[in-house]
């Protein structure tokens, strides 16, 4: 069966979006918050239609397919191999809880318990981010191995900075598995990549 390359490259542009809001956080404090909104919907969308439905539009990805490049090239930045280390580091955290059954159990049902905040708050709001950043917290650190997030230690002293990363990394683990649903492999991020560039490009020339 042929893969859908489009719908492996947006999933795997959520993936990115999440490492590089990951990265802008840790380094500066704060960081796309257009797009940290889209990340964070994107945990709550359990049931879509279509892949890129988990986003919603194709410019509401900019951000993760603007990345690919950084993470699909053999690019030896630091700021490029920091990203690509956090986007591999997703992967291997969604392998380890798709093997958990108690953990994906867990996982649904934190989730589904974001609804009746969501009555009264924003899902920007510091309450939700914090809410979903315990899930990440209570649920994806303990099946391991942990994602070492480096930038200022300012910056990444503050609990609301430290909040939005742990929910920006859940949000990666969604994309993640929205990856693996429409047929993404770590074979194929190693082998496909010009393939993959292709298509991100495509999309951003499009949105």
């Amino acid at each position: 069966m042929a893969k859908n390359y489009y719908d492996i490259t947006v999933a795997l542009a959520g993936i990115a979006q999440s490492a590089r809001l990951v990265q802008q956080l840790a380094h500066d404090g704060q960081c796309d918050n257009q797009a940290l909104s889209v990340s964070l919907k994107s945990i709550l969308v359990t049931d879509a239609p279509s892949t890129l439905s988990v986003f919603g539009l194709e410019q509401d990805i900019r951000l993760g397919l603007e990345t690919l490049p950084s993470v699909l090239t053999n690019n030896r930045q630091e700021l490029s191999a920091e990203l690509t280390r956090y986007v591999l580091s997703i992967m291997v955290l969604e392998r380890k809880l798709s093997a958990n059954r108690a953990a994906l159990n867990e996982l649904s049902s934190r989730i589904s318990q974001l609804d009746r905040q969501l009555a009264h708050f924003d899902v920007e709001s510091e309450t939700i981010t914090s809410a979903m950043a315990s899930i990440y917290v209570d649920v994806i650190s303990p099946i391991g191995p942990r994602i070492q997030v480096t930038g200022s230690p300012e910056a990444l002293q503050r609990p609301l900075v430290q909040a939005k990363v742990r929910a920006s990394l859940l949000a990666g683990i969604r994309a993640a598995v929205l990856w693996q649903q429409v047929g993404g492999s770590r074979l194929q991020f190693m082998f496909s990549r010009n393939r993959l560039l292709k298509q991100a490009q495509q999309i951003l020339a499009n949105s």
